[in-house]
């Protein structure tokens, strides 16, 4: 079973929510999820597994949160040779750049070789219960594409 690694950062838990519900969507697709928060992960972490999911709030004026800016810098080091990933987060509109984060993330993967296997996943404050099923079916797809492109 292919294994997924889901990095996270989180304040007020909005963004660990949404990995646990990611996390039983990649279940259900069939892969193996391995859930960390940023500060107990390395970027290495990234190379050694099959499919990337990043996590992020956004702080600020649409900044990285300080405890994923190690592991930003470090991801420089690694080479992610088409490995599948997908970005999501939490975020407030009511600052000027809604989500940032998760586009900061996006694009350092995308520089690092990582293809984009799905949009990234953006939800306003806390994920109501819709929204927690979004992100159940986000995982859910994450996981069958990465299963469909092991069997292909």
């Amino acid at each position: 079973m292919a294994d997924v690694i889901i990095i996270y950062a989180s304040m007020t838990g909005n963004t660990e929510e949404m990995a646990e519900a990611i996390a039983k969507g990649v279940r259900a697709g069939g892969a193996e999820p391995v859930v960390k928060s940023v500060m107990d992960a390395s970027a290495i972490d990234l190379e050694r597994s099959a499919g990337i999911l990043l996590g992020a709030y956004t702080w600020g004026d649409g900044e990285l949160p300080d405890e994923y800016l190690d592991f930003y810098e470090e991801m420089d080091e690694v080479r992610l040779g088409g490995r599948p990933a997908a970005v999501f987060g939490s975020g407030d509109s009511s600052y000027p750049v809604f989500g940032g984060a998760v586009d900061l993330l996006q694009a350092k993967l995308v520089e690092r070789g990582a293809s984009v296997a799905l949009d990234a996943l953006k939800i306003e404050l806390s994920p109501s219960a819709q929204e927690q099923q979004e992100c159940v079916e986000y995982g859910r797809q994450f996981a069958l594409r990465l299963v469909k492109d092991a069997v292909s």
